[in-house]
Order: C-alpha cells, then structure tokens, then sequence
C-alpha cells in the first residue's frame, strides 16, 4: 500500500473540542468512516455485512499510518459493540504493480461475543501531571482487548542496577493478555478521537459486565437479514 493507491482520499485534520462528553460520541459510525477516507463505502458495507442486523452501540474507527521506506501505509480497524457482540473489522490494501493501477483490499472480520472478553484495560497518557486539572484532556489512549486467552510476552536481560556490574542475572519479563491493541493519541488523531475511544471503552465495559447499556446512536442503515460469517482472528498490536 503506497500514496499511489487511488481510492482514499486525504484525511481531515481533526479540530479541538472543549467539553468533555462522558456519554456520547462525536460522530456516528457512518460519519467516522467517511472522516477515515480509507474507502469509506467499502468498509461500511463489510461492516454493515458483518452486523448481521444487529445495531451498533458504540463504535471506535482507527486510521493508522506508518512509513515503510519510501512508501506511505495505511490500514483502518474498526471496533463495532452491540448488545451481545463486538464486531472487529480490518482492512488494508496491497498494490499489485509499482504503477500502483492494480490494487487490492485484504478484509478480515470477528465477531466476538460480550460474554468472551476477559478484560478491558485503557491506558492513560497525560501531559503536565503537575499541572492536572479535572477538564485536562487526555493526550494519549491505548484500549486493550482481551478474549481469547491469547499472551502477549516481552522478554529481556535483567540487571541488578549497579551499572558497573557484569554477571549473568538471566531474563525478565512481563505477560499481558490481548487480543487488539488500539493507540489513539490527540496529537495524531485529534482530542475528540481520544474522548470517542474512552466513550467506546465504557460501553464495552458495561455491556461486558451486564450494567446500564449506553443510549444507542446513529448508526449504518439496517443490513438485509443473513447469516453469520466470521472471519479469521485478529490479534496485532497497533503502533505508530
């Protein structure tokens, strides 16, 4: 996938919002995918396809852009919650010729069921803890979604702390569960993406632990009634 591929178009750059809205999202599903560019009417009819008719409670669309070399990728997760399902869909796009004439979209769809997510972790980034005040924003979002029991282990030297120390003191490490990362930060994806995430996670936290659902909101027209397909698993860590 490279700036060559025709169909996205440029995304817009997201203003700042003030208020901090603990109940609702900015935009509706429709809304955030047309926002993404990253061929919007594709990705809603997979979306809606994989909803098999079930409307959307809360949703969390993430755009991501890396640079490999001389070419710019893009790929576009989106997180949709329903009343018993999370609906994740991944889409990118791979190029077929250096011309960049011949291209593919790769799609790949879960529907997990509420009851299965083992847990909901967010991980917070403020800036100036010093300086916090309760109408601070956060700048920066990660949500981890656990389900499958699947482990993620990052390994490395121990050290005992004395830099001038030589010995051997093996390997340590930590375990974290996870099946999807997201990062959202406001300096890449805009202040009301961060508060659309934190909206999204409480959702699913809530639903997952059978409380109050959250108030449905706009969503993708209603799918025509069919059976459920679901795709392969996906289970990567997203990174800028």
């Amino acid at each position: 996938m490279s700036t060559k591929s025709p169909t996205p178009q440029s995304r817009p750059v997201n203003g700042h919002h003030t208020a901090h809205n603990h109940s609702s999202q900015g935009q509706s599903l429709d809304q955030a995918l047309q926002q993404a560019g990253f061929y919007p009417r594709l990705v809603a009819d997979v979306v809606e396809d994989a909803l098999d008719g079930r409307d959307c409670l809360s949703h969390l669309v993430h755009l991501e852009t890396h640079f490999d070399r001389a070419e710019v990728r893009r790929h576009i997760t989106v997180l949709v919650l329903t009343e018993d399902m999370l609906v994740i869909t991944h889409v990118d796009d791979q190029q077929l010729d250096e011309a960049g004439e011949q291209t593919v979209a790769q799609i790949s769809t879960e529907s997990v069921p509420v009851a299965q997510i083992r847990s909901v972790v967010l991980s917070y980034m403020y800036s100036q803890p010093q300086d916090y005040k309760p109408s601070d924003p956060v700048r920066e979002l990660t949500v981890s979604i656990a389900w499958s029991g699947g482990q993620r282990l990052d390994m490395g030297p121990a050290s005992c702390g004395d830099p001038q120390c030589e010995a051997d003191h093996g390997y340590s490490g930590t375990i974290a569960q996870e099946d999807i990362v997201l990062r959202i930060s406001a300096e890449a994806d805009g202040l009301q993406a961060v508060q659309d995430a934190k909206v999204f996670a409480r959702a699913l936290r809530a639903v997952n632990t059978g409380t109050a659902a959250p108030a449905q909101h706009a969503t993708l027209p209603a799918p025509r009634p069919r059976s459920g397909v679901f795709g392969n698993r996906l289970s990567r860590g997203h990174q800028r």
